[in-house]
């Protein structure tokens, strides 16, 4: 590796400014010379990167494959009086990881010497939560712990292990981050059918027991794994974000995208178990259909944030993901009334519309050519996507119409649901699209 390499790289990781970096080594104030470990590759990095893979895989695609938990609460006696607050669960928990992310974001880059302390601390509260969960009894008591519990812990560790990877990855970063968000995928073509079987044969107040410790044994032993790339030190200084960024067009036009596109992102794996089983489809079918999504998003997130890290340019890469998925959604959800149908949707949707969100590592990029903005473009991105996870519940609440017709358009009953998912997809296109239209016509006239 090149001193310009490392230089860039120190830079991009929000590293101290009275740090000098030279090489493989960091000269601190003192004059003590550390050598650095290799970024990009090496037993370190892939170290770190596997056991972020492994906590987002679990610990995320927990809440993703949460529709099959609603269509479970949905029909338990205890929970009829409250069945329209059932969605808002699985919405919270993930919208307070994607709203809250500025702030932790914000925590990490402030104590980088305590990234392993909020890990430590996040990772019980998400176990204890579920564990609160199964004594709950009733949806609001579900709300608090399954929800908003779940959540600010799920919320607590993520960011300081985003931070520790972003160090250990600087020209594969796009591959890195995609992994990472595919890796909840891979979780989700087998959990649905695990959580379809513990609820039907224990229940949900044992099956969330059984999660949490799952949850506790199969990462437990991996938290001692994460460890930052450069070390931290109580006398550093924490080197300043440029905000210029903000003064950036481009940057509000994918800001704005990804906006739009957050209003119909979550609905399909929210309600495609529920609309499976509104046409006759078996539960089983739903946990399928979900299975599907997350093969599809695993392949699109790695395809699209590989491909991100090459010359491609983002901005075609993310209007290809709008319309394909804002194509699928109209059609073959929207007038799919069998398995087969509602299967090419998942493969569909899970690929294109996931892809789409792998895609915020380079979006940043493209706004700016500085590396230092890298992490805080990519935790305002997803606070703006989770604005739509916490609409979830209001917005389907108004969409949906109370009755079913199988021979309707998307069932009658989600037809506002399916037509918000494809119009916002078609509408983030266009955003991006035009803007870029725009500028090529605006060069044009002025040559």
């Amino acid at each position: 590796m090149s001193c310009t390499e490392v230089q860039e790289a120190d830079v991009e990781l929000q590293e101290r400014s009275q740090i000098l970096v030279s090489h493989n080594d960091v000269v601190d104030e003192r004059g003590t010379s550390q050598e650095l470990k290799p970024v990009d590759g090496g037993r370190d990095a892939w170290t770190v990167l596997i056991a972020g893979l492994v906590f987002e895989a679990f610990f995320w695609g927990y809440p993703v494959c949460f529709g099959v938990f609603q269509n479970y609460y949905s029909n338990q006696p205890e929970f009829r009086d409250s069945s329209s607050d059932i969605a808002l669960i699985g919405t919270i928990a993930q919208g307070l990881a994607n709203l809250g992310a500025p702030f932790s974001a914000m925590l990490s880059k402030r104590y980088p010497k305590y990234l392993r302390h909020l890990i430590w601390t996040g990772w019980p509260v998400c176990i204890l939560s579920l564990v609160a969960a199964s004594f709950s009894t009733s949806v609001s008591g579900l709300i608090g712990t399954q929800g908003v519990m779940y959540g600010v812990g799920f919320l607590t560790l993520t960011y300081p292990i985003a931070n520790m990877i972003n160090e250990w990855w600087v020209a594969r970063k796009g591959m890195a981050f995609g992994l990472i968000s595919a890796s909840s995928g891979v979780t989700g073509a087998f959990l649905p059918f695990v959580m379809d079987y513990l609820l039907n044969r224990y229940g949900w107040r044992t099956t969330l027991r059984i999660c949490a410790v799952a949850l506790a044994v199969l990462t437990g032993p991996l938290v001692p794994l994460f460890k930052s790339r450069l070390p931290a030190s109580e006398s550093a200084a924490v080197a300043k974000t440029n905000w210029t960024f903000l003064k950036r067009p481009l940057f509000w036009v994918y800001a704005l995208a990804i906006l739009i596109q957050g209003f119909g992102f979550y609905f399909p794996s929210v309600f495609l178990p529920s609309y499976a089983a509104a046409i006759g489809i078996p539960p089983v079918g739903g946990a399928l259909l979900l299975a599907l999504m997350s093969v599809a998003q695993v392949l699109g997130q790695f395809a699209f944030g590989y491909l991100s890290d090459k010359t491609l340019p983002v901005s075609f890469l993310t209007v290809t993901c709008c319309i394909a998925a804002s194509v699928a959604s109209s059609t073959f959800w929207g007038f799919g009334k069998s398995v087969a149908l509602l299967a090419v949707f998942s493969l569909l949707y899970g690929f294109f519309g996931y892809g789409f969100g792998t895609m915020r590592v380079a979006m940043g990029r493209a706004v700016s050519d500085d590396p230092s903005i890298v992490i805080p473009t990519y935790s305002i991105f997803i606070f703006l996507q989770g604005i739509g996870n916490v609409l979830v519940g209001p917005l389907s609440a108004a969409l949906m119409n109370p009755s079913t017709e199988r021979g309707e358009f998307a069932a009658g009953k989600y037809g506002g649901v399916v037509i918000l998912t494809s119009s916002s997809y078609f509408l983030a296109a266009v955003i991006i699209g035009g803007w870029h239209g725009y500028q090529r016509l605006f060069s044009t006239i002025t040559r």
